[in-house]
């Protein structure tokens, strides 16, 4: 069984931990509050407080309404949270930044650009030198197994095919953290299962700092040192789980008695609210 930890404050340097650097983001009673027709109010985050270190794969899960992606929006700097404080690298979110790439379920991708025009985008924007583009773009492409389709445009490729446009071209610009909304959500199970695989090994090759948003408990598990889960209404955080690293992504982790045991455990959690 997982070791558990009831509150985020208690979580230090363990075995599981060793590697990871300093505290990368830090939300200390984050509340956030929206308007419904300028009468009444919706409490979406209630009292939220984490921290993800540096070079660390976190998920939030929980059910729908639980304000998971509205912590991910306000992470991005997309959205305003109504109180309390959020930090990246010790200083305060203020908008969108260079410094955090998002990956959102809907692939997002500009139709008229080529899978390398797309992953260039960003670099472009900066007016990185074309040879320098050029070298990023091939890195990336051949990291997410899409070299042969350079010169493919959107329409050409499937649903998973433009996920890895997407991450890859997150990553080009070099982000400190990568942001990810229910990236594989609307993949079916073996696409999604592959994708799992790409995105971890990808993770230990850039060593970034990842926040990853999913309503799937085994997502959460095979992908996460930690999972932070979420219950609905208002949206506050039920217990922190550490993953041991037996339980990631090894090969039929999934039907071990740890694993099954381990997805019961968040279930309860959650309220047995969610569908997974």
């Amino acid at each position: 069984m997982a070791k558990l930890i009831s509150n985020y404050s208690d979580y230090t340097d363990t075995e599981e931990s060793a590697g990871l650097g300093p505290i990368k983001i830090e939300a200390q009673s984050l509340s956030k509050v929206y308007e419904i027709d300028g009468k009444r109010t919706f409490l979406a985050l209630d009292n939220v407080s984490f921290d993800i270190r540096q070079n660390e794969f976190v998920s939030f899960v929980g059910p729908s309404g639980c304000g998971k992606s509205s912590l991910l929006r306000i992470l991005a700097g997309l959205e305003e949270f109504t109180s309390g404080q959020l930090h990246i690298s010790g200083k305060e979110i203020e908008g969108p930044g260079a410094d955090r790439g998002m990956v959102f379920q809907s692939y997002t991708l500009f139709p008229w650009l080529t899978v390398r025009e797309n992953i260039e985008f960003g670099l472009t924007l900066k007016n990185v030198p074309l040879f320098e583009k050029r070298r990023i773009a091939d890195h990336f492409m051949e990291l997410v197994q899409l070299t042969r389709f350079a010169k493919s445009y959107p329409k050409e490729l499937s649903g998973g095919m433009k996920q890895r446009v997407a991450i890859a071209r997150a990553l080009a610009n070099n982000p400190e953290v990568l942001l990810m909304d229910e990236p594989f959500g609307a993949l079916d199970p073996q696409t999604k299962s592959s994708m799992q695989e790409m995105l971890l090994d990808i993770y230990r090759k850039e060593k970034t700092t990842v926040v990853f948003i999913t309503h799937d408990i085994e997502e959460a598990i095979v992908l996460s040192e930690r999972i932070y889960v979420m219950q609905a209404h208002p949206g506050r955080i039920a217990q922190v789980v550490q993953v041991p690293r037996s339980l990631r992504s090894q090969p039929g982790v999934r039907d071990t008695e740890a694993f099954i045991q381990l997805k019961k455990h968040i279930h309860a959690l959650i309220g047995g609210d969610s569908n997974h």
